[in-house]
């Protein structure tokens, strides 16, 4: 992976960290999956580790959750 993968649900405030996460690493560094639309990607998110949304995975694998948001289990549903 040469890109970190934000991982969010759609709402509101998910939508404000987003565009915190491109201020902080850049819009070319991330790329940003929003799984309340994207339903198709809920289990790579799960593979890679992500327990919760918000979530940033590193190139690296490394999973940062970001202020409890939902469950994947919420996501899931």
């Amino acid at each position: 992976m040469s890109k970190s993968i934000f991982y969010h649900a759609g709402c509101s405030v998910y939508l404000s960290a987003e565009h915190d996460v491109i201020d902080l690493i850049g819009h070319s560094n991330v790329q940003i999956v929003n799984l309340g639309t994207d339903k198709s990607r809920i289990d790579e998110a799960v593979k890679a580790g992500v327990k919760s949304v918000p979530a940033l995975v590193t190139p690296n694998g490394n999973v940062l959750h970001i202020n409890f948001g939902a469950s994947m289990a919420d996501v899931i549903r």
